[in-house]
């Protein structure tokens, strides 16, 4: 009997069952048992075997990846294997998108021909304006953005031809190109301004801000420091391993939908205040604060359990959320060019008590992402309602990349997670006149 097994008895029956163990690149990417392995546990023959029940996949792996890696217990993050610090620090996010798609960093002449591609398909066709202008004056950002990537598929529909690898790639650059614009004509709609076309001279970033923030000057230049900041929070949520908005991709692409559709479901996943709109909700915490010096009362509402700290704690991360760090310092840089924020000093303030408090850091309570990312937002002009936008921007890097994966594993099948039938047993169906009164 091999080492790498696990023996499970069933005290049930008495009898025992020899499972192999997959593992992981190294220890710390986690071992599993192959789900279906379990099945032959069985009280008797009619039995339909032993399943895991796990609400929320809290423990559960759907997939094999070589994408992202996180250790929460250590507060590591990876992209293929370089660490998050090096590429915030040192790369770009059209750079980091390459390497999450192709898994290496491109040559400089990868580099020059992949940004000449996406710059070429930034432009959004002239219907999509028309679709756009269908929407509600106040109908949310994200919502629209939804509805067009949606209708993307429409307009090119040999995007259904998904086991064709050069069109995969055609719809790749189409998303990642399109997205800021369709972002930027979301923001514009729903402030009733016209729309600012692209400028390819600018950067990906620069470019965002220009079709965003564009009015009567005749050369919108954005400030290299807002710029840059841009580009390393793109970096920081280009990808995050197989969290809600990854699985939807992965669980809707498993299906073979086109990627416009798969990306559209992904998007919604995003759109929910448990995921996406966890930033705003930071904010809106900190606005309830009001001064710092009424944060230790806040503070100790929430040890009572009257409040939960919004930006602390995280699903995977047992340690400071290593993209926090980077977030704290870029928006240093920020407020040195839009002025500091009150809402800064509140965070800061926050911050410092409860990292010194025994009750959070005992609960690996810690500041995450959204924490000070919502701040940086609020101070370079963006309305809460575009925090998921700008969220959904960059995470279509790590959407494709998950989805291109997926496609390609010959493990994967479509998505069909099992349940517990929890419900009534064999019923005879009566007729509606022999049903008799039905209590209120």
């Amino acid at each position: 009997m091999g080492s790498d097994t696990l023996t499970i008895t069933d005290n049930r029956t008495g009898k025992s069952y020899v499972i192999p163990v997959l593992y992981g690149t190294y220890a710390a990417a986690g071992a599993a048992i192959w789900a279906t392995d379990l099945r032959q546990i069985k009280v008797s023959e009619d039995d339909f075997g032993l399943m895991s029940y796990d609400p929320g996949f809290m423990n559960t792996a759907a997939a094999r990846s070589r994408v992202t890696f996180v250790d929460g217990e250590r507060g590591i993050l990876r992209y293929r294997g370089y660490p998050i610090e090096q590429l915030a620090e040192q790369s770009t996010y059209l750079e980091t998108a390459y390497l999450l798609l192709y898994g290496e960093l491109p040559l400089r002449e990868q580099l020059k021909e992949w940004t000449e591609e996406i710059i070429h398909h930034t432009m959004l066709h002239e219907s999509i304006k028309k679709f756009l202008d269908g929407f509600h004056y106040d109908a949310h950002p994200m919502g629209m953005l939804i509805g067009t990537l949606g209708a993307l598929s429409t307009f090119y529909p040999e995007a259904r031809h998904i086991h064709d690898l050069v069109v995969r790639r055609k719809q790749t650059i189409r998303l990642i190109a399109k997205m800021p614009t369709l972002a930027a004509f979301a923001y514009r709609h729903s402030r009733g301004l016209p729309y600012a076309y692209p400028d390819n001279d600018l950067s990906y970033t620069g470019n965002f801000l220009n079709m965003l923030f564009k009015t009567t000057e005749l050369r919108y230049t954005p400030h290299p420091v807002l710029e840059r900041a841009l580009n390393v929070l793109f970096i920081l949520h280009a990808d995050h391993e197989q969290n809600c908005s990854t699985s939807a991709m992965r669980g809707i692409g498993s299906a073979h939908a086109d990627p416009y559709s798969a990306l559209a479901g992904a998007a919604a996943a995003l759109y929910g205040p448990l995921h996406g709109g966890a930033s705003g909700e930071v904010l809106r915490m900190l606005g309830e604060i009001g001064a710092p010096n009424r944060v230790p009362g806040y503070v100790a509402r929430v040890k009572t359990g009257e409040f939960k700290l919004m930006g602390f704690g995280h699903r995977v991360y047992k340690n400071y959320d290593p993209r926090a760090r980077i977030i704290k310092k870029v928006a240093e840089e920020v407020f040195g060019v839009t002025g500091i924020s009150p809402l800064l000093e509140i965070a800061l303030e926050l911050e410092r008590l409860a990292l010194a408090d025994d009750y959070f850091t005992s609960r690996q309570l810690y500041p995450n992402v959204d924490f000070y990312s919502g701040i940086i937002y609020q101070a370079m002009g963006f309305p809460v309602e575009m925090f998921p936008v700008l969220f959904a921007i960059p995470r279509t890097a790590g959407w494709l990349a998950q989805w291109e994966e997926m496609l390609q594993d010959p493990e994967q099948k479509i998505s069909r997670p099992r349940q517990i039938y929890d419900g009534d047993d064999l019923r005879e169906y009566a007729p509606l006149s022999r049903r008799g009164a039905q209590a209120a």
